[in-house]
């Protein structure tokens, strides 16, 4: 009987903690999402169904914010993967500095959100920025360029810092992938006169697909959840033009204090 209540026993405080910090903040916002909730104790919270949700498919603004989080998914997925696929490749054979190199690829992964926002958005400054100087540089007169108050540079900025940061997660799963390739079948490919797209083709790719698929999923989901590179940049904006959906959820909640709102619309990402 302890051989068999001992998993349990070791199990429950983690348990209890995923319980008391995920999934009952998950329940109660769904809970509040049916209701016009109010912050302060005391304050009556009347019931009022399904009209936060309803109010969604009517919001211009929440149109904009699902739009460029479409944008974001499509623009940073593929690319960070490509990117990650060719690394990979390149850095798998034994190449002169392959170690150093590994390690510059991987550093963004392991860097801070809020720090690097902060970098970049530095970098694309009105005022002072890297970015402006070194056009300043090559255009023989000063530039002022406000990258962060255009919808579309303010985006390409976004798009940017999540792409220099992720590239290095999944160029580090592409790795071990190609690393559990079987090397003989790829050399018979090479000694049958098979060229190396042919090989990748037949050989590799049909090895790796499980960690394609892996990481395929993990990247939408995480481009689905963007939110701190938005905040610190751009803050959404100009007038909420490069905001996304939890962007739009927290100022619903922390600006606006319509936490019924904000928590309809999270729970329909939730859901």
């Amino acid at each position: 009987m302890t051989r068999i209540a001992t998993p349990y026993a070791l199990l429950l405080p983690a348990a209890l903690l995923y319980g008391l910090f995920i999934v009952y903040p998950i329940l109660r916002q769904f809970d509040i999402s049916f209701y016009t909730w109010h912050i302060f104790p005391g304050v009556h919270n009347p019931f009022v169904g399904w009209s936060n949700y309803a109010k969604i498919f009517h919001d211009p603004a929440i149109r904009t914010a699902a739009w460029n989080t479409l944008l974001f998914l499509l623009f940073t997925v593929p690319i960070q993967m490509l990117l990650g696929l060719v690394a990979a490749a390149l850095l798998t054979d034994r190449l002169p500095g392959r170690g150093l190199w590994r390690a510059l690829i991987f550093l963004p992964v392991v860097t801070s959100w809020v720090v690097v926002s902060y970098v970049f958005a530095y970098i694309f400054a009105q005022q002072g920025g890297l970015a402006n100087a070194v056009l300043s540089v090559f255009a023989g007169h000063a530039v002022h360029i406000d990258w962060l108050a255009q919808t579309w540079t303010g985006n390409a900025v976004i798009w940017l810092v999540s792409i220099w940061k992720g590239v290095g997660w999944s160029f580090i799963m592409f790795l071990a992938a190609l690393d559990g390739v079987p090397r003989d079948l790829v050399e018979s490919g090479r000694v049958d006169g098979a060229s190396e797209p042919r090989i990748w083709r037949h050989v590799v790719i049909p090895n790796i697909r499980p960690t394609i698929t892996f990481v395929l999923v993990l990247l939408v989901i995480c481009a689905s959840q963007v939110f701190t590179q938005v905040y610190i940049t751009t803050g959404g904006g100009p007038f909420g033009s490069t905001g996304v959906l939890l962007t739009y959820a927290y100022q619903q909640a922390f600006s606006f204090f319509n936490f019924s709102y904000a928590a309809a619309i999270a729970s329909l990402m939730a859901v």
